[in-house]
């Protein structure tokens, strides 16, 4: 059974929802199909959401009709027939009629995760009717009904095994399921999700879960490229890539996938396809087990990252000094993306303000805390790529000139990472395309 992940822009127009449909039934091979919301969805739902949480009732209505009147439209072009426009109407009248009816209701978290949901919970109803209509047999496979997290927000990846078991055995014979990606029931068994791009996460986490063939994720981009093409002119598709280059590309901030949905496919060893839904025929990325040769792969950027500095002449020769600057973020279960060390002074990054208050406030005791928000981490990654001299030698000598604030050197062998203020981000990608690759 193969595992076929597909996001929002690939669902995101009827046309490209039967394109869906045609690439799933391409062969007769066993698969379970993971869809995104539809594009925008997802971004609406945070603005409804958003209005209901500051009580403006009054504009969350005006988001939910214009949100409603976009999804009538959109199944006029998808289905054709009387009945199945028929079950598009009453799928659309009764999430709508939820989201009409939590504007009398006081707001909270869970039902934020509630309205959330909405997006995935349509687009795979929906599909599920064009399929129908189109005479293809295919199971929904709710979602809700077997992937869940637990306190912590982790995976239950051995509950989510034996759910999904006994939903596919009690279809016995059957080719195709469609289930929805991002949303799950957390341990509360309220309705909760894998966090933004978490589609890409619930594809990887059903390929572990029912040990999969393989896990495709199908995007609108012809597989991992080699740097940022938004950013940069020039930029090629890489064929293949091993689990631990994609993983620190992902986190690092290639947008073309979802930062956790590496490690279940690495620890099952299941092959990722990253592939096009607009050029089917391209090749993609493949990931697998091992790397295709050594040297640099790719560039990848990540924003919206936070540099704190802590210095303290305290720290000269004392033991247990990092444990306690590490506990504080441990606290606060605030990751800690680099991190830098000197006989007076600690830097380190992170990428998330939620608990910054609180952090800061209990590093004081240790020293003068300096803060520099909108940095940029920029990450090359690939095999061997930091016992490679030739590379370091190409890097340093492509980015003089561009202000660096930190430096990330033998923490992985697959990994060199700069700090550089937000402003210089683009440049930084450029002269690094040319430098490290020979493309302008």
């Amino acid at each position: 059974m193969k595992v076929l992940k597909f996001g929002g822009t690939s669902v995101g127009k009827p046309e490209r929802m039967h394109s869906v449909a045609q690439l799933i039934t391409a062969d007769n091979d066993q698969k379970i199909v993971v869809l995104s919301a539809l594009s925008g969805t997802t971004n609406a739902l945070v603005e409804i959401s958003q209005s209901l949480s500051e009580g403006k009732k009054a504009q969350a209505k005006q988001q939910i009709d214009k949100l409603e009147s976009h999804y009538r439209t959109f199944c006029d072009e998808l289905v054709k027939q009387e009945a199945g426009r028929a079950s598009a109407k009453a799928i659309i009248d009764e999430h709508f009629e939820f989201l009409n009816i939590i504007l009398k209701i006081s707001f909270n978290e869970a039902l934020n995760k509630d309205i959330l949901a909405q997006g995935e919970l349509l687009s795979t109803r929906l599909f599920c009717v064009s399929l129908e209509e189109a005479g293809v047999p295919a199971v929904l496979l709710p979602a809700l009904d077997f992937m869940s997290i637990d306190e912590y927000e982790e995976p239950e990846i051995p509950k989510i095994k034996i759910k999904l078991g006994n939903l596919i055995n009690q279809h016995k014979g059957q080719k195709l399921f469609i289930t929805q990606g991002y949303i799950c029931r957390n341990a509360k068994g309220e309705v909760d999700n894998l966090k933004r791009g978490g589609s890409d996460y619930s594809a990887s986490l059903i390929g572990a879960a029912i040990q999969a063939e393989e896990i495709q994720i199908w995007t609108d981009i012809d597989g991992m490229h080699n740097n940022d093409p938004r950013v940069v002119k020039k930029t090629f598709p890489i064929d293949q890539l091993s689990f631990d280059e994609a993983a620190e590309l992902a986190y690092f901030g290639a947008k073309i996938l979802h930062p956790a949905s590496i490690w279940p496919a690495q620890h099952f060893n299941i092959p990722v396809k990253l592939l096009n839904t607009m050029q089917p025929e391209a090749k993609g990325t493949i990931i697998t087990e091992m790397p295709n040769g050594n040297g640099a792969k790719a560039i990848a950027a990540k924003d919206g990252i936070i540099a704190i500095k802590i210095k303290s002449s305290r720290m000269l020769l004392a033991y247990g000094f990092l444990r306690k600057i590490f506990e504080v973020f441990e606290k606060y279960r605030t990751p800690i993306d680099m991190i830098t060390t000197s006989e007076v002074a600690v830097s380190l990054t992170i990428d998330s303000e939620t608990h910054l208050d609180q952090i800061l406030k209990e590093l004081q005791p240790f020293g003068t805390v300096e803060l520099d928000h909108h940095q940029t981490i920029v990450s090359i990654v690939g095999n061997e790529v930091a016992a490679t001299p030739s590379i370091i030698t190409k890097l340093f000598d492509a980015i003089e000139g561009i202000p660096l604030r930190m430096i990330s050197y033998g923490g992985s062998r697959h990994n060199i990472s700069i700090l550089v203020n937000g402003q210089f981000k683009e440049k930084t990608l450029q002269v690094l395309n040319k430098g490290l690759f020979g493309l302008e």
